[in-house]
């Protein structure tokens, strides 16, 4: 047995295509494989997390549709279906072996608002602490497109954030990131170890992989982006391979291993929620020698700073913060509305005793350069 300091927290994401048949159905043995990965890892004394897709998948010829259905209202019905088949076979699996595993259904709003990440965040550590396994999948049955994640390969990122977890393992019919397109060439090159997203990797990420899921490598990218900005290991691996978990865990794995490189900012858990799941509520504008101030100086946004505001927000509302030339600065939380802003731009400074607090405070800031912001977030 491991002991306390060694033990790691896990998030494993599994895809569709990796969890269900050639028919469409959930795949029994494929459930096995995953199980019993899962189940090594914790006799040995880690604490895992799944965040598993398959819903719709397993569901949507139990509801009569011969093909994976496009529209939403049959996509939501049958993972309204898939749902309870794929908890129920995890939880048969995992008893059978002596543990527990719980389902938890996340919306995208439920990231969104402050409060209920931070109660997901409680309820999921509190599992984790009782040796639980927490299965995660976002609510398809009640989702609209708009709000979704957009997959699960994003939703495992966030959670892995969430979380605190020390690695993020995402399984995929493919295994890892390659220099070209594999089927495109069978010599291509496969990519031991990233340590930076670069222009060339964005490049060379293509669309989805499978009939049965909905993320390419794209979407993993995307994915990992956020594991690296958050300081979370990563990796990428097929997952037919045997034995593919566990060798990950202890870096012996063929696949992709992705890790931020040793001087990179790692966001903190209030930044990685401005950053990836707090949905900007509008915009200001700030001078160039104010981008100065709060970028490279590192200090608060003075209300004088401010030009002009774009939207309809109150205080506390995330919002982007945009230079006169209209480039992105970074995102950061508010002290005042809207309203209030347009109350005082373009008054003198020493009009503006009355508005004490900063605009922007720092330490509720989140600047650009300490991450990239994946398109899917």
């Amino acid at each position: 047995m491991i002991t306390e300091t060694e033990s790691k927290r896990i998030v494993i994401k599994i895809g569709s295509s990796s969890l269900t048949s050639m028919h469409g159905e959930i795949s029994r043995r494929k459930l096995e494989k995953i199980v019993d990965e899962v189940v090594r890892l914790k006799d040995e004394g880690h604490e895992v997390l799944l965040v598993s897709s398959g819903a719709v998948a397993a569901g949507y010829r139990k509801l009569g549709c011969l093909e994976r259905p496009t529209d939403l209202a049959e996509k939501q019905a049958a993972a309204s279906i898939g749902q309870g088949l794929l908890i129920e076979s995890y939880s048969d699996l995992f008893l059978s072996h002596g543990y527990v595993g719980s389902q938890i259904l996340i919306t995208r709003s439920d990231f969104s608002d402050e409060d209920r990440y931070n109660n997901a965040r409680s309820t999921i550590n509190v599992l984790l602490d009782r040796g639980i396994i927490p299965i995660v999948n976002e609510n398809d049955t009640i989702t609209m497109d708009f709000l979704k994640f957009g997959d699960n390969d994003t939703l495992s990122a966030k959670v892995a954030g969430l979380v605190d977890a020390d690695q993020l393992i995402i399984l995929s019919d493919i295994e890892g990131l390659y220099e070209e397109n594999p089927n495109d060439n069978p010599d291509a090159k496969l990519v031991e170890h990233v340590q930076e997203i670069t222009d060339e990797i964005e490049a060379s990420a293509g669309g989805s992989g499978s009939s049965v899921g909905t993320g390419g490598m794209k979407s993993k990218i995307d994915a990992f982006k956020i594991a690296m900005a958050s300081g979370i290991a990563s990796f990428l691996g097929k997952a037919s391979t045997a034995n593919i978990v566990y060798d990950a865990v202890h870096h012996q794995a063929k696949g992709t291993y992705f890790t931020s490189k040793p001087d990179t900012t790692n966001l903190d858990q209030k930044k990685q929620w401005i950053a990836f799941n707090s949905g900007p509520e509008g915009e200001v504008i700030i001078s160039m020698d104010s981008k100065d101030l709060i970028v490279q100086q590192k200090n608060s946004l003075h209300p004088a700073h401010v030009t002009k505001v774009h939207g309809d927000f109150d205080k506390g509302a995330v919002v982007r913060v945009i230079d006169v030339s209209g480039e992105e600065v970074g995102l950061g939380v508010v002290n005042y509305s809207s309203t209030t802003f347009k109350s005082f731009i373009g008054q003198p400074i020493d009009r503006l005793s009355e508005y004490k607090q900063a605009a922007v405070e720092r330490e509720d800031f989140v600047c650009h350069l300490d991450f990239t912001l994946p398109v899917s977030v």
